[in-house]
């Protein structure tokens, strides 16, 4: 339909763009715009349409931001983005957790631009909330949003991690804080079965990587060495010890954890002790592209190695450096297999594709005179559902290979 006038500020697209925002595509970038009409400022709603003039969407704007000028809220040009607005998101997507998993004792409520709420991440932990808020126009509607989480989620505490530094990109300051309520230092969870206490004050991120949880309970079968005894795993960037406390759960009889943060390993020693698994997990602190290169060194040998690294690239610049690391760490964990073991690895940088990131594993396995056989590759937890035109959502890469010696 034409562009008819209405009281917000105009974002006029430029004839030759990439029709992404047709797809489904969230974002409006500067690069796209032919003009903008009426002055808006950070964070006010504005219509955005093509060069005919004719309405594709309505969001927020930030002209302080040097890319992303325009997130989208609706494209429907009737819909108001007002307190109603957001208890209706919100709701929707606490109903679309809820038919998938029913028990919503730990789940990611709200993945931002997936859940058609951009800038905005909300994480559940028991009766707990951590909530990101991650561009300006969430920002200035922060009101709406807190109101949404008490009426629907009934917390005792809600609790603000805006200490990303994409908010800093936005023009907004980085802060922490209690938002509502009351909340603990920490917060125990359950998970499969097991208990682990998050950080939720000043853990990584939101406290705990929720993203992976359907991968932790998929390496049960792996837990089980060649004779039938339990594997012994060597687990990296272990972080509070989720990955390596399954592991142990799930039959492992030796697990060494390996992380650089003392005090994400000291809460790791916790979780493995909650579940009974501390006489089977060795905890050390260590740097882990270094301790890999001295266990090379040693000699050591395991039947399973778990890679969970941080995102060594966050934006397109710093991929050819993060490729490097990537096949590093798998390079080193496949010369520390033995014949027929599993490495299961992982990478969390957005800008690093599945092809690229199996090539660059393939690359690491020719180097180590190794053999791979694809056995399972999976993505995020339901949780985080990917919105198709946004590749964005489309993040996590979760692989698990079987790994056989090519010998000389």
């Amino acid at each position: 339909m034409p562009y008819a006038k209405r009281p917000f500020p105009r974002v006029t697209l430029k004839r030759e763009r990439r029709r992404r925002l047709e797809q489904g595509h969230p974002w409006v970038f500067r690069t796209e715009v032919a003009r903008v009409e009426g002055d808006p400022a950070p964070g006010d709603l504005v219509d955005v349409v093509n060069h005919e003039g004719v309405f594709l969407a309505h969001g927020f704007i930030n002209p302080l931001a040097p890319q992303i000028l325009v997130r989208i809220l609706t494209y429907d040009p009737a819909e108001a983005v007002d307190e109603g607005f957001f208890l209706r998101r919100i709701r929707e997507a606490l109903r679309y957790r809820e038919r998938l998993f029913g028990d919503l004792h730990a789940a990611r409520i709200v993945f931002g631009e997936a859940d058609f709420l951009p800038g905005l991440v909300v994480d559940k932990f028991a009766d707990v909330l951590s909530v990101q808020i991650l561009a300006y126009g969430m920002e200035v509607r922060k009101e709406y949003i807190r109101g949404a989480l008490v009426e629907l989620l009934r917390p005792r505490g809600i609790y603000l991690r805006n200490d990303v530094p994409v908010r800093a990109v936005e023009g907004l300051p980085l802060e922490t804080g209690v938002w509502y309520g009351e909340v603990p230092e920490r917060v125990e969870i359950r998970e499969h079965g097991l208990r682990f206490l998050v950080d939720v004050q000043s853990g990584h991120k939101t406290g705990y990587f929720l993203d992976q949880r359907e991968n932790r309970a998929a390496i049960a079968p792996f837990m089980r060495g060649p004779d039938g005894e339990g594997a012994e795993v060597l687990d990296c960037f272990s972080h509070t010890g989720a990955f390596a406390v399954h592991a142990a759960h799930f039959g492992a009889r030796r697990v060494l954890a390996v992380d650089v943060s003392e005090a994400s390993l000291a809460l790791a020693r916790e979780n493995a002790r909650i579940n009974g698994v501390d006489g089977r997990v060795e905890f050390r602190r260590a740097n882990c592209f270094d301790e890999l290169r001295r266990l090379e060194a040693e000699g050591a040998r395991f039947d399973v190695v778990i890679l969970d690294p941080p995102a060594f690239a966050k934006h397109r610049r710093a991929l050819e450096g993060a490729l490097r690391g990537y096949k590093e760490i798998n390079l080193r964990a496949l010369r520390l297999l033995r014949d027929g073991g599993f490495l299961i690895t992982a990478s969390c940088s957005q800008p690093v594709s599945r092809e690229t990131f199996l090539a660059t594993i393939l690359a690491a396995a020719q180097d180590a005179r190794k053999l791979l056989r694809l056995v399972e590759f999976r993505t995020a937890a339901r949780d985080h559902p990917v919105l198709l035109g946004a590749e964005e959502t489309n993040y996590l890469k979760f692989a698990v290979f079987e790994v056989r010696n090519r010998g000389a």
